[in-house]
This record gives structure tokens, sequence and C-alpha cells, in this order.
């Protein structure tokens, strides 16, 4: 007889994340001795302060184990709500604030309020971007609609072919500065100009992801595009104490959506509630911890990633056949590393793909990089590279690529 296939096409049709599978297979070969300089994982290579660890076991040690508000414990919403005013000029409350589990989960929320899969919904996406913002897009119903950032403009969108791109049918964009995958930014006047076109269009609700708004190093000052006044009400700001902090596996995310008596955060905390409740109730006392008082740790952080920025960067733009904007915030940069389609590698296998390239920059050279094709149609020609690693193994991995790359035929 033959077997039924119970998954559905939601499940059978979404892709797994690139650059989590990558980092996982890394992790995998390293461990069997391979001995792999893998500039995969988007996560930084320090640990949490002390001190915020420290807040977490009191909280554990206090008895803070019990199921918390959906919304979040309201000592940390307040908290986050202030530094929200006090940093990004963004006027909010604690009732404007929803606490997930993860910058991602917070991102997956907002996209199933904006989007009605029964209308053809679109979502603008500037590319390239982030792997997960199309399945998340797709999962809610709705349909991506990519707008190519120029390598010429540090991959950044123009006002006009933002008002060329916009349609009828589009409820939302997503907006990333700093960028995953390029490490480049808008400055404020480039935000404003965006902010221009979208003034006209009240249907859509822009999705701020500015999860690395921390880690700037560049000269362009990080700007939260919920500050301008015309646009408030329809921005919900994304962001979390992932990678500011080193505390990805912690899994605390947050979004901000003021205005309409908090309608989009109520929203959203509805939806959350049949999902997971809420995040791990003992860790909320360390997010104000982190916000009021790891300004110093946060520094220290910020400038390996700058002395790294300036280290991997001078390494590519040396490298043969390598174009690669300058990275000013984040932790990646991403070359095109197109002129070296065509080649032959020294085990004869032929190099017509970002993929290719990474498979065999992998085997032969054990690099592991992220090849471009899930950050969008423009990233083909790309492979991305995490400098969330010590600069010997930026050296070390850099090096590794230079000898495979003159070696190819």
């Amino acid at each position: 007889m033959e077997a039924i296939n119970r998954l559905s096409p939601r499940a059978k049709n979404i892709k797994p994340s690139a650059t989590l599978s990558l980092s996982a297979k890394v992790k995998a070969l390293n461990a069997a001795g391979a001995g792999v300089i893998g500039f995969t994982a988007g996560e930084p290579d320090f640990d949490t302060p002390q001190h915020i660890k420290q807040t977490a076991i009191d909280a554990l040690n206090a008895g803070k184990t019990k199921y918390m508000p959906i919304q979040g414990d309201p000592s940390a919403r307040k908290a986050i709500a202030d530094k929200l005013q006090r940093e990004n000029s963004i006027s909010c409350c604690s009732d404007d604030i929803i606490i997930t589990s993860g910058g991602k989960q917070a991102l997956y929320l907002a996209l199933q309020c904006i989007v009605d899969p029964n209308r053809g919904d679109q979502v603008l996406v500037p590319t390239p971007a982030w792997v997960s913002y199309r399945p998340m897009i797709e999962l809610a119903g709705g349909e991506v609609v990519e707008l190519a950032g120029s390598i010429d403009n540090d991959f950044k969108i123009t006002a006009d072919q933002l008002e060329t791109a916009i349609t009828d049918r589009c409820v939302g964009i997503m907006l990333n500065s700093p960028c995953n995958p390029t490490g480049t930014m808008y400055s404020q006047h480039e935000q404003c100009d965006l902010a221009s076109v979208l003034e006209k269009h009240p249907k859509i609700t822009i999705i701020s992801d500015e999860i690395y708004e921390k880690l700037v190093f560049g000269g362009i000052d990080h700007f939260s595009v919920g500050s301008i006044d015309s646009l408030a009400e329809r921005v919900i700001t994304i962001n979390g104490l992932s990678k500011a902090y080193a505390m990805t596996g912690w899994r605390i995310g947050y979004a901000c959506a003021p205005g309409n008596d908090s309608q989009m955060a109520k929203a959203m905390a509805r939806v959350q509630g049949q999902l997971n409740s809420h995040m791990t109730s003992f860790c909320y006392d360390a997010i104000a911890e982190a916000l009021n008082n790891s300004a110093e740790d946060v520094e220290k952080m910020c400038q390996a990633f700058a002395s790294r920025a300036v280290l991997i960067y001078d390494h590519l733009c040396a490298m043969d056949g390598f174009i690669c904007p300058k990275p000013t915030g984040a932790f990646y940069v991403f070359p095109d590393i197109s002129k070296h389609f065509g080649r032959k590698t020294s085990k004869g296998k032929l190099i017509d793909s970002s993929m290719s390239f990474a498979e065999e920059l992998l085997d032969e050279a054990k690099v592991a990089v992220v090849p471009g094709d899930d950050f969008g149609e423009c990233g083909k020609n790309h492979v991305r590279l995490s400098f969330a690693c010590n600069e010997e193994q930026i050296n070390q991995g850099c090096k590794r690529i230079r000898d495979w790359l003159g070696a190819l035929s």
C-alpha cells in the first residue's frame, strides 16, 4: 500500500535556513577533526557579560520560573520602551512593546499580523536581504517583491526604485540597517528619502529590523525610521539582545508598534499566545540589566568588530577578482566573486556559481562561506563572510582563500 503523505505543502516547501545549516555543518566537521575555518555564523564569538548572566541566575534562584504575561514582564517592557525613547527617539509606551523568543519570532509575528493570504498581499524586500525574510513572508501567505540594491550604491535601494515597485497590493516593506548580509548601512538622509515615498502610501506597514543597531563603526550613525513622526504609527521596530550583547542563545527579542491604542502589539501578542506564550521567565530581569548597564561591554565588542572589519576588508580587496563594498556595521562582508566563474579547481571541479564556489572552497581549502543565492536574486554572484571570529582565524582563513584562488585554472 502506498504511504499517505501527511505533510502539508507549507512543511514540504519551506527551505531550511542556509546560514544555520552551514554553521551546523562546520561544527560537525570540526567535531570530526576537519579543521574548518568558518565564516558562516551570524553569532558573536564573545560570551554574555557576567553581570547579565548573574542577573538571570539570581532570578532563577528567586523562583521566577512561572508563567508570565504574554506581552512580557511589565518592568522589562518599560525598560525597552525607555530605551527606545532615550536612544532611538521613538515615542512609545510599555503597552506598545511585545517581548518575543528572539528577534526572528518578532518578525514572524509582525508578518502574520499584516499579511492576508486571501488577497494576494505583497511585501517589499530590498535585497540582498537576510535569508529568513522570504520564507517568513511566504509562510504568512504573502508574495515577496524584491528590490535589488546595486553594489555600486553599497547594495542600497533608492527612493525612485521604491516608488516604482509599489502596487495596490503592497502591505509591507522590510528595512534592515545595518544590513545582513552586506554589512552596509542607510544614512539618516537615505532613510528619510525612502520615508518620503512611504508617506504617500498609508496601507504600507514598515518593519524595521534593527538587530545590529549598536554594531556600527563606519562613520554612519544608526537611525530609526520609527522616529519619523509622519510614519511612527506605521512602523514596527524589531530588535533584541542577541547580537549587541552576545546573547544569541537566550532568545530575547522584542517589537515596538506604537499608535492606535497599541493595536498591533496586542495583535502580535494574541498570535504569540497561541504559539509559545512567552519567552523563558527567569530571563526577563536580564533585559533591563543589559539595556541599562552594559554600555562598556557593548563598546568593547563593537571596537573588536570594527578592527576585524578593516582586517577582512583589506584581505578581500587584495584578492584577485573580488569586488567588496566596505562594511560599516554588523559583522558581514558580501563580495562579488563572479570573476572566478568558469575557472576550475586543482581537482578539476568547475566553478560556475556562488554555490559551487562555496562547496569547492569548503572541500579543498577547508574554509566555509555562505553562498549568496538565498539572500536574493542579486546575491547570486556573491558569498557572505561573517567576521564574528577572532583575527587569527580571519588571517588564516583569508590566506587559505587566497592560496586556493591562486591554484584555480
